[in-house]
């Protein structure tokens, strides 16, 4: 069947016809959009100027996930650095023995499907890339911030993480049956698309719940009662934290991008595309929280711009619970 034609629910028939966040106007550090001044003209000085307020003061606040851990700040730089080499991952994994279990675990895990058991990390390495390998150490450095929460009935960290590891698995998958490259940096994009939630809810707390309450209550959408209840989003807070960590630019475009990743320019634009529409069967599938896009369509032009077709999307959509409790073991 032709993309955009005779679809039905949850496929719109273009874009068009799916409500339009907000137009957003970069804060730090952000990728390069497509026409900052038409950005610009969508929002006042003022109104930038007290959401970036609101966002220096939230990243203030954070504790433990304000800062990631010096190893893993390591090797972001080293893999960053076109001449680096496999020796000189390794020469930094190898004085973190925690840190080297978790990566022969993922190593070894049906998620990779490599034969036989991968017993050194030169051979991990090796085999994996230096990429991969990054994307295992920051996976590894996050996962500890998902597992500390007050309990609340609509409201979970474990549900959030659950969500995340599901946008992670989606983005990588929808990436591969397209052939696109770098599906191990889509993971990794995927699972930190929404950090930006977790500094919301350590540096607001009750406040967050009201945001929580609102969508549930007022059927208000997920950013209305963000920037109602807290003044900014979870994308301005998200590429607040993905800034102060340093992470490239296309990391950063889906920590504050992936809900309006159309204001990136074409690369990065195309990157996001994936973790956009990961995001949005995750929320359709109740994979974890699902409250920031539950209601809306994938859009046809969303499909035709990753390279996928209906069908592709719904293989990988019947497989997705599963293939996310799989994946959150591996991250254990």
């Amino acid at each position: 069947m032709p993309l955009g034609t005779g679809l039905q629910p949850p496929y719109g028939r273009t874009s068009s016809t799916t409500r339009r966040p907000k137009a957003r106007v970069p804060l730090v550090s952000p990728p390069e959009v497509a026409d900052r001044s038409e950005q610009g003209n969508r929002m006042t000085t003022t109104e930038t100027m007290d959401i970036k307020a609101v966002v220096d003061k939230a990243i203030s606040k954070i504790g433990d996930i304000a800062t990631l851990p010096e190893v893993t700040v390591k090797i972001i730089d080293i893999v960053e650095n076109p001449r680096s080499t496999a020796k000189d991952l390794h020469e930094i994994i190898k004085n973190d023995p925690a840190l080297s279990a978790k990566i022969l675990k993922v190593v070894n895990s049906a998620f990779y499907g490599l034969s036989g058991k991968i017993a050194n990390m030169d051979r991990a390495i090796v085999l994996l890339g230096l990429s991969a390998v990054k994307n295992i150490a920051i996976a590894a450095s996050i996962s500890h911030v998902f597992k500390v929460d007050k309990p609340h009935p609509s409201f979970s960290a474990k549900d959030l993480w659950r969500h995340a590891v599901g946008v992670g698995v989606a983005s990588r998958k929808l990436a591969a049956a397209s052939g696109t490259r770098g599906v191990e940096e889509l993971f990794l994009a995927g699972l930190i698309h929404d950090l930006g939630i977790l500094v919301e809810r350590q540096a607001f707390g009750d406040r967050f719940m009201g945001v929580v309450e609102s969508c549930t209550n007022k059927r208000l959408e997920w950013r209305d009662a963000e920037h109602r209840h807290l003044g900014a989003d979870h994308q301005d807070f998200g590429l607040a934290l993905g800034s102060r960590w340093r992470f490239p630019k296309h990391l950063l475009g889906a920590m504050g991008y992936h809900h309006n990743h159309d204001a990136l320019n074409e690369k990065d634009r195309n990157f996001v595309s994936y973790v956009r529409l990961a995001d949005m069967l995750c929320c359709q599938e109740n994979i974890g929280f699902s409250r920031t896009c539950i209601a809306e369509e994938i859009p046809s032009d969303l499909m035709n711009e990753c390279r996928l077709t209906e069908d592709q999307i719904e293989q990988i959509r019947e497989m997705l619970p599963e293939d996310t409790a799989a994946a959150e073991q591996m991250l254990l």
